[in-house]
């Protein structure tokens, strides 16, 4: 009997990339391919690629050298953000790789099988398939929409995923019932702005709406992390989704960029809110569920920071004292407005973020060190980062690394808290009850 053909995916970016690669592979692997570890085995190698940075494009480009040099004889096939912006410039780097946009990725058995180079990159994301995607650990991540219907100035992955593409709640609940029924724990929704869901349906269902029928339909045993929502359009939502957060099914976590403290840099980064609102959204969140974890992403020397702006952010920072600060350096993406502004100079942009990313690190460790001595009922969910580890979520979605074996992932473990990073818990199993009622916390920094 011949040999399967032989697949490996690397896989660049976020979220979304992550679940169009298992896209392909739900659907290559269904189709009798089979997947290797090893890119050395691989008759097909396929690179899933960012565009959000230039530093993530400049490692992609490296690496497609890298194959294209050692690799020859593999059929090269680049999918993804960066083949859908910047198909040129692909094509200098690996003339003979195939094309692929992020919403061509169920096409992807048309592109191996033909002999040739394929490029797919217009078109619209079908939204009447998802494959059934890989679980890692007891972990599964589902795409509920693509695309959003704001215009920011920084922003190249509009030109990637620009179209809001909803997937139908009936499709979406299809998929879950299959995944809790394989055992997974934790549903992560995710999308480009999750929050956006269902503006593209006549008439409009909405997020909270799709959360309250996963709530009514799918039974079993989960928690669900809700993933990326831009704040204008939480606003509009935050009221009936705040009380599905009640179920014990909904992970106490929030993930709002909210990007500049400033609010001229805001209009001139085309968001479509204040600082007032932002912080009347945040505390109407804090005020119902005080230690949840409030995600945001901010970024340094955008065009139109100066240094007052700067400390505005670095302010509300500390006004608001983040859970977690995704933290990053503007950085100029071709085709996007603010490409043609006058820019904030590098060593300026690398001091600004020194010196936020050390705000946030203070206040992260007070956040995570005030659960020391504190036990909790835990979810395990994944396998850790050393060997002999194991990754649990608390209620609220705070990450506790245990020692322990594989075979406690999908289980509820009581742990103690023992010591913590300004990133994460560490703990160990507990035999008995936790005594403290969950959520009990003051992580506010008000004593």
């Amino acid at each position: 009997m011949k040999d399967l053909k032989k697949y490996y995916i690397e896989t660049f970016g976020c979220a979304l990339s992550e679940f169009d690669s298992s896209i392909m592979d739900s659907i290559l692997a269904e189709s009798n391919f089979k997947k290797v570890s090893d890119i050395n085995e691989a008759d097909i190698i396929i690179v899933n690629t960012c565009a959000v940075r230039l530093d993530t494009e400049a490692k992609i480009l490296k690496r497609l050298k890298e194959i294209k040099k050692n690799y020859s004889n593999s059929k090269l096939i680049v999918s993804g953000c960066l083949a859908k912006t910047r198909p040129s410039l692909i094509n200098r780097v690996v003339e003979n790789a195939s094309l692929m946009s992020p919403q061509n990725v169920t096409r992807i058995l048309e592109v191996v099988n033909n002999e040739g180079k394929v490029v797919l990159i217009d078109g619209e994301r079908n939204t009447e398939l998802i494959p059934t995607p890989p679980i890692e650990g007891s972990v599964a991540t589902i795409m509920i929409e693509e695309g959003c219907v704001d215009n920011c100035s920084f922003c190249i992955t509009k030109l990637a995923r620009k179209t809001l593409r909803s997937y139908k709640p009936r499709t979406i609940i299809e998929v879950l019932e299959k995944l809790v029924r394989k055992g997974v724990k934790e549903i992560r929704l995710t999308g480009q702005d999750i929050a956006a869901y269902g503006l593209d349906f006549n008439p409009k269902f909405r997020l909270d709406d799709l959360i309250n029928t996963i709530l009514d339909k799918l039974k079993g045993d989960y928690r669900i992390r809700i993933g990326m929502m831009t704040p204008d359009k939480s606003i509009e939502i935050i009221d009936n989704l705040l009380g599905f957060y009640e179920d014990e099914r909904i992970f106490k976590f929030f993930h709002i960029p909210v990007q500049s403290g400033d609010d001229e840099v805001l209009k001139i980064m085309n968001r479509n809110y204040t600082i007032k609102e932002y912080k009347q959204l945040h505390n109407k969140i804090k005020s119902k569920y005080p230690n949840s974890l409030f995600a945001t992403d901010i970024i340094v020397g955008h065009p139109g920071e100066d240094e007052n702006a700067f400390q505005n952010t670095v302010k509300l920072v500390k006004d608001l004292r983040f859970e977690r600060v995704y933290l990053a350096q503007y950085s100029i993406r071709p085709r996007t407005k603010a490409a043609y502004m006058e820019q904030v100079p590098e060593p300026i942009k690398k001091e600004r973020s020194l010196v936020l990313n050390e705000v946030i690190k203070q206040i992260d460790l007070d956040i995570y060190k005030s659960y020391i001595g504190n036990e909790f009922e835990a979810l395990v969910t994944s396998h850790g980062f050393k060997k002999n580890y194991v990754m649990a979520r608390l209620d609220n979605y705070f990450p506790i690394a245990i020692k322990g074996s594989n075979d406690l992932i999908g289980k509820r473990v009581n742990v103690k808290i023992t010591n913590a990073t300004y990133f994460d818990l560490r703990g160990e199993i507990i035999d008995r009850k936790y005594e403290k009622p969950f959520l009990t916390i003051n992580t506010s920094g008000n004593q």
